[in-house]
Parts: structure tokens; C-alpha cells; sequence
């Protein structure tokens, strides 16, 4: 008995010290460079998320990794000469160019190369990504893939949900394969009105989508006829746990850059929006593990100092600014909801292919709390719960139209589940 009491304890004491060593990492996890359509230098790319107070980044150009040897020419690239002189004289002698056929062409280098010269241990790391690039018909189906080992071809499908579906299977097949941690999120389903709540939810293996996204022409909000992403996220959320045993998905916030040279809400700008991930290192394998137990939050500005769970509640603890008003709304649906919904049809009746009509029993605002701490105590009857804090201040550089700063706190299951 005496010898099973101080191994509690001990475990105890190891859980507690455990947590204690962990700490928020902030990070992007969808970023392109001139290896696909971005306009600028990775190692450019890369300092500037250095240098601007991230811990990792990922960057994940369309079908490719940077790897292998690639010239470009200047003058047809993003960014053009203006790029190359900037990248030249932060780097001198590390950039490589010639002249081919009269053509001045610049080498790219590789993650391999330059993640030496960017990467301190503990301070920042570079996490090898992708962004798997597909359609179906007309519709785009972008997932990027995060700590992938070797490049995952686009696989195609006879429909958006079996596109997405294949493609996670061949990451899964991947993850399986080499024993290492790694997932695949779907990147803003309302780009060129891709994806749908139901084609989302049926996706096994997936678990992370993009609620947010820095790009201006993703249409993150939706409109009349098409869901925001934060609702398809609670009808999502609502279907995968009461109705199709999938489990949660998990909201991430992205930038999505492509354009480094100015600011402009026209443009797709890095430090828009960014995920804080709970872990004790600064490893790839350490943060894919925290992400995928739910432990971050998405921001575009926002800052936490705390997130607590337990079986009774979630709490929250705000890093406020000065003069600035915080409002958090603690969203979920609760057991009994209505589950009746309907697709929106067009005067012949046929049916639109877009996210269905549901009740507002589903992602409704269980409870509005203002000020920097913020309490939700579980009635028993949640499907789930999730959290979004706003402030009263903007957004450092909008994507063309007002926004206030936002975190999003991930959904938990209540006691009752």
C-alpha cells in the first residue's frame, strides 16, 4: 500500500511538473513562396516570421517541397528584380544566380539548406508542410499537410468528399508507414465556394479545417446563400459527435501568404492569423501532438495566458491590452436539437450544391461573458463547447473590410458525452 501511495504521488508530481513545462508556441501553418505562386525568397519569408516573434512556421507551396534543385528566371518571377536585389542584400554571397541564354535566373534553395541558418532550438523551427492542391470539376480542394515526410501527389476523385477523403488516406498511409507524426487540414473551404458542411463531415481522419483564413478572397464570412466558416464549423461539430461518430475538428487560424513586398488588404499578407499550441518543446512531433489533443487556440490578435479544462468547465484567462474591451462567447449545441435541415434549391427546384439550411438550436451562444476572465460551467446536456473572444480594437492589417481581433478557443465535450 505504502509503496503504490508514493508512486501515485510521484506520478502526480510528474503530471504537475510536466504541465508546467509547457508553453504557448506561436506559428503559421500555411505560407507560399516563389517554390509555387508566392513572390518571395523562403529564407526571406522565414526571417520575417523570426523576426517578428514566431516559434515555427510551415511553409507549403502548391504540390511541391522545397527540395531538389530549381532556377527561376527574374524577371518572369513573383517579385521580380525588386525580390532578388532585397534578397541579395540580406543574404550577400548565399544567393546564387547565372545567366542562361541571355536570362538572368536565380537558384532556389532548399528547406534542407536553409533551415540551418534560420533554426535556433527552442526559439524558432521550421516544420516541412505542403499544400496538396486538387478539384473536383470546378471546385478546388486545397489540404495542407504538416511534419510530411516525402512529397503526396494530389489523388483525385469522383467527388469533393472523395477527393478529400483520398487525399487524407494517402497521408494517413504515409503517417503509418514512418512512424511519424503528421496531419492534414482542410484549407478555406469557401475559396471558390469549394467545400461543403456535409462533404467535410464525413471525412474520416480528418480533424482541423481552417475557420480563419488571411487570404482576401476566401470568403471566410459566406454570404446569403453560402455558410460562414464558423457555422459550418457548428454544424460540423453538431453531426460528427451526435450523429456520425467522428469526432471533433478542430479550427485553425492561417495566413495563407503570398505577398511580402507592401501591405495591402488586396493582398494575401504575412501575420494575419496564427495558431498558439500548448507544448513542452519546440519539436515537430511535440507540436503535432498538441494540436491534435486540442491543446491551442487560433488568434488574429488575441492573446491567452491561460485555458483550463475540466469535466465541469472551461475557463479562459485574456492577456488584455490597455483600454481594450474583451467579449467571450461560449458556443455549442446542446442534446434535442432539432436535426431537420434542407438544401437551398433554385426556382426549378433543383438543389444548389452548398451547405445545407439548420436549425439555430445548432451553434447557439450558451452564455456572453466580458472582461479578461471568462467561466463556462457545463449543464450536462452539451454536445459540445467552444469559445470565440473579441475585442474592441481592429486588426492590424484587415483583409479589405472592418475585423475586429478574434480567438477561438477549441470545442471540448461536456461531462455529459
Amino acid at each position: 500500500m505504502k509503496a503504490t501511495f508514493l508512486f501515485c504521488w510521484a506520478s502526480l508530481a510528474l503530471a504537475v511538473s510536466t504541465f508546467a513545462e509547457a508553453q504557448w508556441w506561436k506559428g503559421n501553418l500555411h505560407t507560399h513562396t516563389l517554390w509555387s505562386d508566392g513572390d518571395d525568397y523562403p529564407e526571406q519569408i522565414a526571417k520575417w516570421y523570426k523576426d517578428h516573434g514566431y516559434h515555427f512556421l510551415t511553409l507549403t507551396d502548391h504540390n511541391t517541397l522545397q527540395a531538389g534543385e530549381r532556377w527561376i528566371d527574374v524577371m518572369k518571377s513573383k517579385g521580380g528584380p525588386p525580390a532578388l536585389a532585397k534578397y541579395q542584400a540580406a543574404w550577400g554571397k548565399w544567393v546564387q544566380t547565372r545567366e542562361q541564354n541571355g536570362r538572368l535566373e536565380t537558384r532556389l534553395k532548399t528547406l534542407q539548406e536553409f533551415r540551418g541558418r534560420l533554426e535556433v532550438p527552442g526559439k524558432f523551427l521550421m516544420i516541412q508542410g505542403e499544400e496538396i492542391t486538387d478539384r473536383w470539376k470546378t471546385s478546388p480542394v486545397h489540404m495542407n499537410a504538416t511534419n510530411l515526410k516525402t512529397l503526396i501527389k494530389p489523388s483525385g476523385g469522383n467527388s469533393v468528399y472523395e477527393v478529400m477523403q483520398r487525399n487524407m488516406n494517402a497521408l494517413l498511409a504515409q503517417r503509418k508507414a514512418t512512424g511519424q507524426p503528421m496531419f492534414m487540414h482542410l484549407n478555406h473551404p469557401n475559396f471558390g465556394w469549394g467545400v461543403t458542411a456535409e462533404e467535410l463531415m464525413r471525412v474520416k481522419g480528418e480533424r482541423f479545417f481552417e475557420v480563419y483564413n488571411g487570404h482576401p478572397i476566401v470568403r471566410d464570412k459566406g454570404d446569403k446563400l453560402h455558410a460562414s466558416t464558423e457555422r459550418m464549423w457548428d454544424i460540423i461539430l453538431t453531426r460528427r459527435l451526435a450523429e456520425l461518430n467522428l469526432g471533433i475538428l478542430y479550427g485553425l487560424a492561417t495566413d495563407d501568404a503570398h505577398n511580402y513586398h507592401g501591405i495591402n488588404p488586396k493582398h494575401s499578407n504575412a501575420g494575419r492569423g496564427w495558431v498558439m499550441v500548448r507544448a513542452e518543446k519546440l519539436e515537430a512531433n511535440a507540436l503535432v501532438i498538441a494540436l491534435e489533443a486540442g491543446d491551442f487556440y487560433a488568434s488574429t490578435g488575441v492573446t491567452l495566458k491561460e485555458i483550463k479544462h475540466s469535466p465541469k468547465m472551461i475557463s479562459l484567462t485574456i492577456a488584455a491590452e490597455p483600454k481594450v474591451e474583451y467579449t467571450t462567447q461560449f458556443i455549442g449545441t446542446r442534446k434535442g436539437y432539432d436535426k431537420a435541415h434542407k438544401p437551398y434549391t433554385v426556382a426549378s427546384g433543383a438543389k444548389l450544391r452548398v451547405t445545407h439550411q439548420y436549425s439555430d438550436d445548432i451553434g447557439t451562444v450558451l452564455a456572453t461573458v466580458k472582461g479578461e476572465h471568462a467561466v463556462y460551467h457545463f449543464k450536462g446536456d452539451e454536445i459540445y463547447v467552444r469559445a470565440k473572444i473579441t475585442a474592441s480594437n481592429r486588426v492590424r492589417n484587415p483583409r479589405g473590410y472592418p475585423e475586429f481581433q478574434s480567438a477561438w478557443v477549441q470545442p471540448v465535450r461536456s461531462r455529459g458525452r
